[in-house]
């Protein structure tokens, strides 16, 4: 089949560059139009990774592995394992808007219709709010160990309340991560991409320091690399809790992995993002993986405990160039993350809603602002919470990507009209029917509420008493079903009543 995208405007201003007419101002803004120049290289893509994988909840996530009853070495596959899978749907969901050069919430429009991508927008939005106050909040913990380390009384007398869960200190340092975070988003994408250009290697550089420090007091006899917290599993025992540990890792990238669109437009070519990729994912998350398990095998030996936080661990360190060190890094990496997975995404998503009322910085600041009214520190305390929220996430987001990935590659044979994309005229390609297609609706439907069930359901049938059989490693596998049934039931639809007609390849 012959590929063929129409090119896209690459001028200022929502005009397309033949005699068409111009985009429609409800459909549009500086933001939204395609993009006009794409210069970003491969090493800008392996940086975007790099702040994306160098957080505290990445690095939470990984440690809490281990208390499935894994081997190290078990855990380190499932990691990569993970991670390889994340690479290839990055890569499919990349290309349509590298070569078109428009967000994540434009390229929908394709699938969804001009109105009806405001849905998976809307929804993407919501869970980047939710996340974004979560990153925020474990961030503001490394600020949190600063402050008692040098001002101890000060800060004692802050932390000894609570209002809404949360202690005066913690909401100073909540405030200050929230204020940090939109000066840099302020400031625009080419700031963003300079900022993590240098966050994500100035992470690695103190997580080798750490590690080191670590093992060079450990001793490397000392170490061992079998960190299993739970029952020890043999290995047919152990191989469905690996699926599931895979699971669980295409769940917690499965954000920024919906709306990677958003990065890739800038992108030179696809071939420079695809290899952004690869160094940014499988090369990159191998060695994170790596210095995970190394810093969290030394920290037995060295403290008597395996710990797998590492705000906790630089605070066991007990020095204060070490906690000074250490917590300023480690808000830095969440700044990075919260960034360009959950402050980016909001901005497009939302700014598509209404073009002209909400700007990308607005829509940004809506996500911020709704982070702290969900208070994520009362929500996300419970240990258990990281995988049940991970599972909820990908219910969420699957569907969407497997519409996504279906409309594009299948239906549309991966051409797209970018000038019907911002268009209100009724004879237009994505019009569909007033403006949304009714089968990605009704796929969204359709898949969405069992992938939610699956999340939902078995949990809520043990808490009742209502069984006693466990069935909620199901939820490990939400984004799975979600996507799976996504991408059939698209399909299924468009087959029986098509809505989507691809653009006819020009005569050469």
């Amino acid at each position: 089949m012959t590929e063929h995208l129409e090119a896209p405007a690459r001028r200022a201003g929502p005009t397309a560059s033949d005699d068409r007419p111009p985009y429609d101002p409800s459909l549009t803004n500086e933001d939204l139009a395609p993009v006009e120049r794409q210069s970003w290289s491969s090493y800008n893509i392996f940086a975007f990774w790099m702040s994306d994988v160098h957080s505290v909840g990445g690095y939470v996530t990984a440690g809490s592995l281990f208390a499935l009853g894994l081997a190290s070495w078990q855990v380190l596959f499932a990691l990569v394992a993970g991670i390889l899978i994340v690479q290839v749907f990055c890569n499919l969901v990349a290309k349509p808007s590298q070569v078109t050069g428009v967000p994540y919430p434009v390229i929908n429009r394709a699938v969804f219709g001009v109105r009806g991508a405001n849905i998976p927008a809307v929804i993407r939005g919501a869970i980047a709010i939710a996340w974004y106050g979560v990153q925020t909040y474990l961030a503001s913990q490394s600020l949190l160990i600063i402050f008692m380390k040098f001002w101890p009384d000060w800060s004692a007398s802050l932390n000894d309340t609570t209002l809404f869960g949360l202690s005066p200190l913690g909401y100073l340092c909540y405030a200050i991560l929230w204020v940090a975070q939109a000066a840099v988003f302020w400031r625009g994408m080419e700031s963003i991409r300079r900022f993590i250009d240098w966050a994500g290697p100035a992470v690695y550089v103190v997580m080798i320091v750490l590690a080191v420090y670590l093992v060079s007091r450990a001793g490397w006899e000392n170490i061992s690399l079998n960190l299993s917290q739970g029952d020890s599993l043999d290995l047919g025992a152990s191989i469905p809790v690996m699926l599931s540990a895979i699971a669980l890792v295409v769940s917690y990238f499965s954000g920024p992995m919906l709306n990677f669109g958003d990065f890739a437009r800038y992108g030179r070519s696809f071939t420079a993002v695809k290899r952004g990729n690869l160094l940014g994912l499988p090369v990159n998350f191998l060695f994170f993986s790596l210095l995970t398990v190394i810093t969290a095998s030394a920290t037995v030996p060295v403290f008597g405990e395996l710990i797998t936080d590492p705000i906790h661990t630089v605070e066991r360190i007990d020095t204060t160039f070490a906690i000074l060190l250490g917590g300023l890094t480690f808000v830095i990496a969440t700044i990075g993350i919260n960034i360009v997975a959950n402050f980016i995404s909001p901005a497009f998503d939302f700014s598509n809603v209404s073009p002209q009322r909400i700007s990308w910085r607005a829509g940004g600041m809506i996500a911020a602002v709704g982070s702290v009214l969900l208070t994520p520190w009362n929500w996300y305390s419970d240990p258990d919470a990281i995988h049940y929220t991970l599972g909820l996430l990908g219910a969420l987001i699957g569907p969407l990507f497997g519409i996504l990935i279906a409309g594009y590659y299948v239906i549309s044979h991966q051409r797209v009209d970018v000038h019907a994309l911002f268009t209100r005229d009724p004879d237009a390609r994505y019009w569909f029917r007033g403006g949304v297609n009714p089968n990605a609706l009704w796929a969204t439907v359709a898949s969405g509420v069992p992938a939610i069930a699956s999340v939902l359901v078995p949990k809520l049938l043990l808490d009742l008493g209502l069984t006693t059989a466990d069935l909620t490693e199901i939820s490990d596998y939400s984004w799975f079903i979600g996507c799976a049934l996504g991408f059939v039931t698209f399909m299924a639809l468009e087959r029986r009543s098509p809505r989507i007609v691809p653009p006819e390849v020009p005569a050469p």
